[in-house]
């Protein structure tokens, strides 16, 4: 195989219904790959970076949301961009490595010489084709994307350490009790092939051990290795920990933006860096406006072709907003992401907020939080369900003049009085 034939796949992991709470109330009626950031769905920042890969072939979505939940989105992002994307559907939790391993006949078809993996609830700006050169002078069967993070926030994420000249993976433990290295993995990785061989290994031991057990009373009493199906294969403990310091792994580090989107708060930071990045690399998509014949735009903003906005709003930075809403006069947008077909009236404020499906803010209304996208309630979020029209009510209306701080508002909610610091059900 020359290198002009080589074929590169990518997989994307969405997870489903089995995980994810933490990103409710947002993910209540919509599955959190597709809710929306920067205007398009989460799903395809990751799908667009994948479409820059040379030689790409195919790109799979796998995880265990319903095929229904994302076959018009599938159809419609193959069509946009001249890639086949495919949903796999799980039947059951196979871990991280398991999950690609169980489809691997099917990402196999194109007899790929790399294949990209990538966590849908990751916000990075993907540097994979930079990763694939790197992996190609690297060698061994995969190379990690990593990023630099301050030392009190490592423990929550995969640290790991690397030879500062060849770049070798030497060490890696996921989320330990005691400071490893302020180098953590990001989530995103190329592998050949042979990193199927690799996860076959770790469930053929299983397996082995698991016939050991049945003669030894004592080790079947054991719930660290009884309670782990030998299917069941997770890419961090049961891949990266063994192979590190085999010259197997290798990393390529970023210092370009990156974030995990666990909650609702990190959303709304992710959107912002989304329209950020669109500044370089497609800003026919952020809208423009010295506030005469359109709104005033200040900083990145995007802005649905379909949505009504006054040209006497002020709108910016850090805002997206999608179909069909409309943005009365005198308004002001600052850091919020509006979802289709919200009504905002006029002079009505709306800072650090999420406004769901078909909300309404009245007039001089203000909707606003702190901005701690780590807090609870740093983002005040409206919440409605996808298709209120279905029954009006299950909408969030802030009447005229109501001020809402720092709070979360499930749908069927009018609110007359103003809210602080509440979770209203």
């Amino acid at each position: 195989m020359t290198i002009a034939e080589e074929k590169v796949v990518a997989v994307i992991m969405v997870g489903g219904p089995t995980k994810g709470t933490r990103f409710r109330p947002l993910s209540l009626n919509i599955p959190k790959p597709l809710f929306p950031l920067a205007g398009y769905p989460m799903v395809h920042h990751p799908i667009s970076a994948c479409k820059r890969i040379p030689n790409l072939a195919q790109i799979y979505l796998i995880g265990f949301y319903e095929e229904r939940e994302f076959s018009l989105y599938v159809s419609s992002i193959s069509n946009e961009l001249k890639v086949p994307v495919r949903y796999l559907r799980e039947d059951k939790p196979h871990g991280s490595a398991g999950g690609i391993y169980n489809f691997r006949d099917l990402i196999m078809e194109e007899d790929p010489s790399h294949i990209f993996l990538l966590n849908c609830d990751v916000c990075s700006s993907f540097p994979l084709p930079e990763m694939l050169e790197a992996h190609k002078r690297y060698g061994g069967i995969g190379t990690i994307l990593v990023v630099k993070v301050s030392a009190e926030s490592a423990n929550q994420f995969g640290e790991l350490v690397s030879d500062p000249v060849t770049n070798e993976l030497l060490h890696y433990t996921e989320k330990p009790e005691t400071f490893v290295s302020d180098r953590i993995n990001c989530g995103v990785y190329v592998f050949t092939p042979d990193i199927f061989t690799a996860i076959q290994g770790v469930s053929t031991q299983r397996k082995d051990r698991a016939n050991l057990r049945r003669v030894s009373s004592f080790e079947a009493m054991q719930l660290d290795t009884r309670n782990i199906p030998t299917d069941y294969v997770r890419l961090d403990q049961d891949i990266l920990s063994p192979l590190a310091g085999k010259k197997q792994l290798y990393i390529y580090e970023t210092t370009h933006f990156w974030e995990q989107i666990k909650t609702p708060g990190m959303s709304l930071k992710c959107s912002v860096l989304y329209l950020s990045q669109f500044r370089h690399t497609t800003p026919h998509l952020l809208a423009t406006g010295d506030g005469t014949k359109s709104a005033a735009i200040i900083g990145d903003v995007y802005i649905h072709p379909s949505a009504k906005v006054h040209p006497t709003a002020k709108i910016g930075p850090g805002v997206s907003i999608s179909a069909n809403a409309r943005i009365g006069p005198g308004a002001r947008l600052i850091s919020c992401i509006i979802l289709d077909g919200v009504e905002i009236k006029e002079n009505a404020v709306v800072i650090h907020a999420i406004v769901g499906w078909k909300s309404s803010i009245g007039k001089w209304a203000r909707v606003q939080a702190s901005g701690d996208y780590n807090a609870k309630l740093g983002v005040t979020i409206l919440a409605a369900n996808l298709v209120p029209m279905v029954n009006p009510g299950e909408s969030v209306s802030v009447e005229d003049e109501v001020v809402v701080v720092n709070s979360i508002v499930l749908p069927h909610k009018t609110l007359n009085v103003g809210v602080q610091d509440e979770i209203l059900l």
